[in-house]
């Protein structure tokens, strides 16, 4: 990888810090709290691509266990990786790549091509693994706690159809940066 790429990558880790300072919405039946951070996992994975999308989360994970406190709430350390977010947390790097793995080749990226995309990484993905995590860390049965996630549905489905209005604009915007290069 080139420098530009960390470079990049890292842009997307504070973008990610940033969006954590937006204040959670705690629901009374679940653990996990509603965050607009999925909408920087998107954002990541569409405009940088499945590898650099995935690596800028890594940085802003580790950055996390680090201890700074750049999760919705002020949340940090490594506490976070054995609590009910846990699963949801680490599903980021996933998602972040399958939302690039599905943009980063289209000649031309569309909304609904990016909607999709989104939907598939940074919903399907994420709570794939995040369920699961959340119902073996909290002792809480699978079925209960897909139930209770449902309740994300609709607000994961408003940050996906942000995301796919953001990202062809914002890839179209810095491909015409000279030093920006998406790293396939």
């Amino acid at each position: 990888m080139q420098t530009i790429h960390w470079i990049q990558a890292a842009m997307f880790a504070a973008i990610m810090a940033v969006l954590g300072f937006l204040p959670p919405i705690p629901l009374s039946f679940t653990p996990v709290p509603i965050s607009i951070q999925t909408l920087g996992v998107m954002i990541a994975g569409g405009v940088l691509g499945a590898r650099l999308g995935a690596v800028s989360q890594i940085i802003f994970l580790l950055t996390v266990a680090a201890g700074a406190p750049l999760l919705a709430g002020g949340r940090g350390g490594l506490a976070v990786f054995v609590g009910p977010s846990a699963g949801f947390l680490i599903s980021w790097i996933a998602g972040a790549f399958v939302i690039g793995l599905l943009t980063q080749h289209a000649a031309k990226l569309t909304v609904r091509r990016t909607f999709a995309a989104n939907v598939i990484g940074g919903v399907l993905v994420l709570y794939a693994i995040g369920i699961p995590v959340q119902s073996f860390i909290t002792g809480v049965g699978l079925r209960e706690v897909i139930v209770a996630s449902m309740a994300f549905v609709p607000g994961d489905l408003i940050k996906s159809a942000a995301a796919a209005i953001l990202v062809p604009k914002l890839r179209n915007a810095l491909q015409a940066v000279p030093s920006f290069r998406r790293a396939a």
